[in-house]
C-alpha cells in the first residue's frame, strides 16, 4: 500500500517561493515518500527526530534547504510536509 503525502498550509506557501532545482528535489522526495514509506535513509543527513517526524537535506551548499515531513499514523497511511526551506529556519 502507498503513502498519501500532503503540504501543510504554511508548506504549500513555501514550496512556490523555492528555486525550480529545489522544488524538483522536493517533488522527488514527495515521490519516493509516497511509493515507499517516510524513512528514507538514501537522502543526505536524513535523520528521525523526535516522535514522527523525519527531515532530510534536499539540496547541501549556500544556503542548505531541508524538508520535515511527518509520519501520522492510523488506517491511511500519511505523511504531511511540514516545513521546506532553508536550514536556518527549520524548525527542529
Amino acid at each position: 500500500m502507498g503513502w498519501t503525502v500532503t503540504y501543510s498550509n504554511k508548506a504549500s506557501k513555501q514550496y512556490d517561493k523555492l528555486p525550480a532545482i529545489v522544488q524538483d528535489r522536493l517533488d522527488a522526495l514527495t515521490a519516493e515518500i509516497s511509493y515507499l514509506g517516510p524513512v528514507r535513509g538514501n537522502w543526505k543527513n536524513y535523520s528521525k527526530l523526535t516522535g514522527n517526524l523525519h527531515h532530510c537535506h534536499i539540496k547541501t551548499g549556500r544556503p542548505t534547504y531541508v524538508a520535515v515531513w511527518e509520519e501520522i499514523a492510523g488506517e491511511v497511511n500519511l505523511v504531511e510536509v511540514n516545513y521546506v526551506g532553508t536550514h536556518e529556519k527549520a524548525p527542529y
